[in-house]
């Protein structure tokens, strides 16, 4: 079986630290932390739960769920970060794409790709040097219609399933990416909602994670802005780790940043 040996999820977003020095400081120092557990567990694949922003689909295809399956992504460079070439897991991509869909997710390639800082941001962070074989399974937070909260943790359930499943000893790290509170390109951009922000993390720390798929949409989005829709890739996490705690490694609203920034990890109990 392919083993989960961790858990983890971060926002993936960056900003000056100016203005706000100590808050980042915080939040480098805790996905610096996020890098150095992922690393320690010496994982054969990171499997990168994350969001696109318009760069690499499009309305002729809203999959609510896609999975790059390459065996190197060139990075789009948004944001200015690094182009250097990502290594990717190919066989356990192409794994995951059957059996996902045989499990009955609405699941499709995402070939070709160039991640944006949806990827780039953790991966950069917790893989600066590039070596570890990375899967990235995207979940839709732009396009009409976007997977409901359940949909999402049904892909969390259904992965850790199929990982569970799959022949070999394969040691894999799940990265959550995204979130928490904020709007983007709307009347609303720069507001954090810290009490919704720290009401996921108190759901995700209290193992109450997979209550968060009670959540729909349209809640999201009125209370936590559409970049909140990005939490569906931590309900996905949350789905994968149902009887885990999270730890909280940061939190911190950062409204010069527009999103409430956080980091956990999720301990099995």
């Amino acid at each position: 079986m392919a083993e989960i040996v961790g858990a983890f999820a971060m926002s993936h977003q960056l900003g000056s630290p100016e203005g706000v020095e100590e808050q980042s400081e915080r939040v480098f120092a805790g996905m610096k932390e996020i890098g150095w557990r992922i690393r320690a567990l010496e994982p054969d694949a990171l499997i990168v739960l994350t969001s696109d922003h318009l760069n690499n689909f499009s309305l002729s295809a809203p999959a609510p769920f896609a999975l790059g399956t390459a065996e190197t992504f060139v990075p789009c460079g948004d944001m200015g970060l690094p182009r250097d070439p990502v290594p990717g897991h190919a066989d356990l991509a192409a794994y995951l794409l059957a059996e996902l869909d045989r499990a009955g997710i609405a699941i499709s390639p995402a070939d070709p790709l160039q991640p944006d800082h949806g990827v780039m941001i953790p991966v950069g962070i917790v893989d600066p040097l590039r070596e570890i074989p990375m899967v990235p399974l995207y979940v839709n937070a732009v396009f009409y219609p976007d997977p409901s909260p359940a949909a999402c943790l049904a892909l969390g359930e259904a992965l850790a399933t199929v990982l569970a499943a799959r022949p070999g000893s394969e040691r894999v790290v799940l990265l959550a990416a995204g979130g928490l509170s904020h709007w983007v390109g709307m009347a609303r951009e720069g507001e954090v909602i810290e009490d919704w922000d720290r009401m996921v993390l108190a759901a995700m720390s209290e193992g109450r994670g997979v209550e968060l798929a009670s959540l729909t949409s349209e809640a999201i989005m009125a209370e936590a802005g559409n970049g909140g829709l990005e939490v569906g890739a931590w309900i996905a996490l949350a789905g994968a780790m149902p009887k885990a705690r999270a730890e909280c490694l940061f939190y911190e609203p950062i409204g010069a940043w527009a999103t409430g920034m956080a980091g956990i990890e999720m301990i099995p109990s």
